[in-house]
C-alpha cells in the first residue's frame, strides 16, 4: 500500500471511530435539562472522558515501543463500541454517565496515539512527518463529525440513537484498521527503554519537555472550549429576539472543527517554513486574546457569535499538529512511544480538568445565566494557554533551533 493511501485510510478510520468522543458535549443542554445536572456535574462528565484517557494512555502508548500498535488499536476500538452501547442502554443520570464516559476515554487512549504509532511505524522519510501532521489534524474532522452527527441524531431521534450510531462508527473503524494495518507490514523496531512507565529519559530532553508543557496548555484551552461551546451557544440563543432562525449550536461546533482541521495542517506547514517555536507561540498568544473576550460576546447577534466561535476554534486548533510534531521528532526513535505517552498524559490530564474548572466557575458566578458568568469562564481558558506560550517562549533560549 502506498504511503498516501495508507495515511488517507488510517485518517478515515480515525474520523469514523471518533463519533462517540463529543456526543455528550454535543447534547449537553439536553442532558442538563433531562437529568437536572448542575454545571459542575456536567463538567465532571465532560472531563472524566479525558480523565480516563489520561489514566490509560501512559501504559498503552508506551507499549507501542514494544508491540505493534495495531493490536492495541483493534482491542480499544471494540471497547469504544461497548462504551457507547452501554451509555445508550444504561446511562440514566450523573453516576452511570460518569462510568461509561470514563470507559470511552480509556478506549480513545488505545486508538488515537497507538493508531498514530502504528501508522508511523509503517512509513519512512518525509512521509512520517506528513503522517503526524495529517493524522493529528484529522482529529478535528472527527470532532466535527461527532458534533454534527450526534447533534442531528440527538435532536431528531433521541440521545440513545446518537450513542448507538457512535458505537457503529467504532465498529467500522475496527474493520477498516484490521484491513489497513496488516500484521505482515515491515516495522523497524528500536531498543525499548528499561521501564514501561519511566518518562524521565523523555522529560530530560529539554526540547521534548518544552513542547510537552506547551501541549498541556493547548489542551486546557481546546477541550474546555469543545466541551462547553454548544452550551454557550444555547445560552446565546436565549438572549436573542423571539421568532428568529438560528444555526444549531452543534452544527456551528461541527463547522468550526472542520475549518480548524485545516488550521492545524496550515500551522504545521508554517512551522516548517518559519520555525516551530515562533509559529506556536504566535498562535497561542492570539488564541489567548480571543478567549479573554469570547464569553463577553454572548449579547451580540447570534450569527456574529457563531462566526466568532468558528474563528476561535480555528485559532485554538492552529498549533496542534506543530506541537505533536515537535514532541515526536525531538525524541530519540527508541523513545517516541514514551514521548507520545508523556505528551498525552500531561495534555489529557489538563483536558480533563478544563471542563470541570469551567463548570465550577459558571456555578460560582451565577450558574451560567449571565454574560459575565460566561465571560469569566472563558477567561480561565485564555489564562491557561497564555501561560503555555510564556513557558515555551521563556525556554526557547535553551532549545536548539527549529
Amino acid at each position: 500500500m502506498s504511503p498516501f493511501r495508507l495515511i488517507a485510510l488510517m485518517c478515515l478510520a480515525e474520523v469514523i471511530g471518533m463519533v462517540s468522543v463529543f456526543t455528550f458535549p454535543a447534547l449537553l443542554p439536553q442532558f442538563i435539562n433531562e437529568w437536572q445536572l448542575t454545571h459542575t456535574e456536567a463538567g465532571w462528565i465532560n472531563g472524566v472522558f479525558f480523565g480516563g484517557y489520561s489514566l490509560a494512555v501512559p501504559v498503552l502508548a508506551s507499549l507501542t515501543d514494544r508491540v505493534d500498535g495495531r493490536r492495541i488499536y483493534l482491542v480499544s476500538a471494540a471497547l469504544s463500541a461497548l462504551a457507547a452501547l452501554g451509555f445508550a442502554g444504561y446511562a440514566s443520570g450523573f453516576w452511570s454517565a460518569l462510568g461509561f464516559r470514563a470507559l470511552g476515554g480509556l478506549a480513545l487512549a488505545g486508538t488515537f496515539i497507538p493508531g498514530l504509532k502504528a501508522l508511523v511505524d509503517r512509513l519512512e522519510g518525509t512521509a512520517r512527518a506528513r503522517a503526524i501532521s495529517f493524522y493529528t489534524a484529522t482529529f478535528s474532522l472527527g470532532m466535527s463529525l461527532s458534533f454534527f452527527v450526534s447533534g442531528w441524531l440527538g435532536q431528531s431521534y433521541g440521545w440513545q440513537t446518537a450513542f448507538t450510531t457512535a458505537a457503529a462508527g467504532s465498529c467500522l473503524a475496527l474493520l477498516l484498521a484490521l484491513w489497513i494495518l496488516r500484521p505482515g507490514s515491515r516495522i523497524t523496531r528500536n531498543a525499548s527503554p528499561a521501564h514501561l512507565l519511566d518518562f524521565r529519559p523523555v522529560l530530560r530532553n529539554p526540547t521534548t519537555f518544552a513542547y510537552t508543557l506547551a501541549y498541556t496548555a493547548h489542551m486546557w484551552e481546546l477541550f474546555g472550549l469543545r466541551s462547553w461551546l454548544v452550551a454557550f451557544l444555547a445560552f446565546c440563543i436565549t438572549l436573542q429576539p423571539e421568532g428568529a432562525s438560528y444555526w444549531p449550536p452543534a452544527t456551528v461546533a461541527a463547522i468550526g472543527g472542520l475549518i480548524a482541521m485545516w488550521a492545524s495542517v496550515g500551522g504545521a506547514e508554517l512551522a516548517l517554513r518559519f520555525g516551530r517555536r515562533r509559529i506556536i507561540t504566535f498562535i497561542m498568544f492570539s488564541s489567548a486574546l480571543m478567549a479573554m473576550a469570547f464569553g463577553f460576546t454572548a449579547g451580540l447577534p447570534y450569527h456574529w457569535v457563531a462566526i466568532l466561535a468558528v474563528f476561535y476554534l480555528f485559532l485554538a486548533q492552529g498549533e496542534s499538529a506543530a506541537l505533536h510534531t515537535g514532541v515526536i521528532l525531538s525524541a530519540p526513535p527508541a523513545l517516541q512511544g514514551s514521548a507520545m505517552a508523556a505528551q498525552s498524559l500531561f495534555g489529557f490530564a489538563s483536558a480533563s480538568l478544563a471542563p470541570l474548572a469551567m463548570g465550577l466557575v459558571l456555578d460560582a458566578t451565577g450558574g451560567g445565566t449571565t454574560i459575565t458568568s460566561w465571560g469569566i469562564a472563558f477567561m480561565t481558558l485564555g489564562a491557561g494557554v497564555a501561560m503555555g506560550a510564556l513557558l515555551l517562549r521563556r525556554m526557547a533560549d535553551k532549545l536548539p533551533a527549529g
